[in-house]
């Protein structure tokens, strides 16, 4: 017997590859340093899809607002559209009414050159019976041709009362128009007749107003003259008396008795009258010189006090900061030895740790892992 070549299963290869492929994959995602030491920012994450999704909501409605335009610059241009469509009709409409009113044919040169070629064409042809010709020679059809210049002088006749009747219609608005404007200029006439009145009487007006304000004026100025002069009159006459007065006042005589006498005679006891004082007695001067070399004196003696109190206070306030200087060289010298202490005690504490670390690395740990021994970890992702 002979050895059959049997296909192979592609299927099993490819689950094979699948699972080896996905294997790397996992093992490159976990054996990733940057993954593994530094990890994913998730707020930096966060803020990128939030940004994402504001830059695309921007974008939407920048879109909507594009749309909107559109539609309403389409809606625009449709209705231009639309109104140009209507102006070119009625303007077609208008000059073919112009045509039909205006530029007739019968109005033409050649129109009776041509309404004689046609009224005479039908007659022009030869003179054959219609029984030696057959249905293709046929000259004339029926309903064709029949009373044709009867319908043509009618429409003439038509189109001539057409044009009499719009002439009359022209010439009667020609006439009314001129009649408005002959009202028209009449009224404009009356009005600035009207006008011309009324500015006569407005100035005649003004000018009667213009004097009666100068005779009020005038009136109103001599009766301020005349209060002036009173007033002037009655301000000298006040001067006079107020003048004569200070004359024969007690102010101006120096009487000193007329002051006394009124600080006696009043009730409330002696006082100063300054409108008839006239200065103080050698008595009073010297009383006031007195009074003041005492205040002199008291002040010196006050100084006195407050530059002993000062003296005072700065030589307590000496012995306060020297006494702290000394606390806080005492304190200074108290934290130097602290610190010599612990120094000793640090120092100590090194060589303890020196001696330990030197047992640990020459009689405990002795026996080191080769290179073989690390290979063996992290070789799967399982």
């Amino acid at each position: 017997m002979y050895k059959a070549d049997l296909p192979v299963d592609e299927s099993a290869l490819q689950a094979v590859e699948r699972r080896r492929a996905a294997e790397a994959e996992r093992k490159n995602r976990i054996f990733s340093t940057r993954s593994r030491v530094i990890g994913v920012d998730l707020r930096a994450l966060h803020k990128q899809r939030e940004e994402k999704q504001e830059q695309l909501e921007m974008e939407k409605q920048r879109d909507m607002a594009h749309d909107l335009l559109r539609l309403s610059l389409d809606e625009m241009s449709m209705q231009q559209k639309k109104e140009e469509e209507e102006l070119r009709r009625e303007l077609s409409q208008d000059l073919v009414q112009y045509r039909a009113i205006h530029q007739r044919a019968e109005d033409s040169r050649d129109a009776d050159i041509n309404n004689y070629s046609r009224q005479v064409a039908p007659d022009a042809s030869i003179p054959v019976s219609d029984s030696a010709l057959g249905p293709a020679s046929m000259q004339v059809f029926l309903g064709e041709g029949i009373n044709e210049n009867e319908k043509k002088r009618a429409q003439m006749e038509m189109n001539e009362r057409n044009l009499r009747a719009q002439k009359e219609e022209r010439e009667k608005q020609e006439k009314e128009q001129k009649n408005r404007e002959l009202l028209t200029g009449r009224e404009l006439v009356e009005k600035d007749l009207r006008a011309v009145q009324l500015n006569a009487l407005e100035q005649e007006c003004k000018r009667a107003a213009h004097i009666a304000l100068s005779h009020y004026n005038q009136a109103q100025a001599e009766e301020r003259m005349e209060k002036e002069q009173q007033e002037r009159l009655r301000r000298e006459g006040e001067e006079l008396a107020e003048v004569q007065y200070m004359v024969t006042s007690d102010l101006l005589t120096e009487r000193p008795q007329a002051a006394k006498r009124e600080s006696e005679s009043s009730a409330e006891g002696p006082r100063v009258l300054t409108d008839r004082w006239k200065g103080m007695t050698p008595q009073q001067i010297g009383e006031i010189h007195r009074k003041r070399e005492e205040q002199c004196l008291e002040k010196e003696r006050l100084r006195e006090m407050e530059r002993q109190r000062d003296v005072a206070w700065d030589y307590h306030l000496t012995e306060q900061a020297r006494q702290q200087d000394r606390e806080e060289n005492r304190d200074k010298e108290l934290q130097r030895e602290r610190r010599i202490q612990l120094d000793k005690y640090n120092q100590q504490l090194a060589r303890e740790q020196q001696a330990h670390q030197h047992y640990l690395d020459k009689q405990l740990y002795t026996n080191r892992p080769a290179v073989h021994y690390f290979t063996q970890f992290s070789t799967s992702s399982r």
